[in-house]
C-alpha cells in the first residue's frame, strides 16, 4: 500500500491522532486527486478520528456543485448528513460527480 497523505490538510488538527481510510473520487473528480493517485483514482488518507465527509473532503477544494453521489463503503450519505456524519477507522469514502446521459 502507498504511503498516506497525513493531514493537517485532511482534517488532522494538533496532536490528537489519526486513523487511516481510503479516499477515491471517480471521473472528472480525479482531477482533484494528487497527480500521483490520479490514474488509481484513490489513495489511503489519515484522517483525525471523528473527521466528517465535509471535513475530509475540503482540502481537496471540490466544487460543491460537483459532489453528488458520496457512499461510505458502498452506503449513500445524502447532502444534509454529510457535515455531521463521521468515519471510522478501514472506512473507504467514495465520490462521483453527477452523471449525464441520454
Amino acid at each position: 500500500m502507498s504511503m498516506p497523505l497525513s493531514a493537517p490538510e485532511a482534517g488532522v488538527r494538533g496532536n490528537i491522532g489519526t486513523m487511516l481510510i481510503t479516499f477515491k473520487l471517480y471521473a472528472g473528480l480525479t482531477e482533484y486527486l494528487p497527480p500521483e493517485r490520479r490514474s488509481g483514482n484513490q489513495m489511503p488518507l489519515e484522517v483525525a478520528p471523528g473527521a466528517t465527509i465535509d471535513q475530509i473532503i475540503e482540502p481537496f477544494h471540490l466544487p460543491v456543485r460537483l459532489v453528488k453521489l458520496v457512499l461510505i463503503n458502498g452506503v449513500y450519505v445524502p447532502p444534509e448528513a454529510r457535515a455531521t456524519h463521521t468515519l471510522s477507522e478501514g472506512d473507504v469514502l467514495a465520490i462521483w460527480p453527477p452523471v449525464a446521459g441520454g
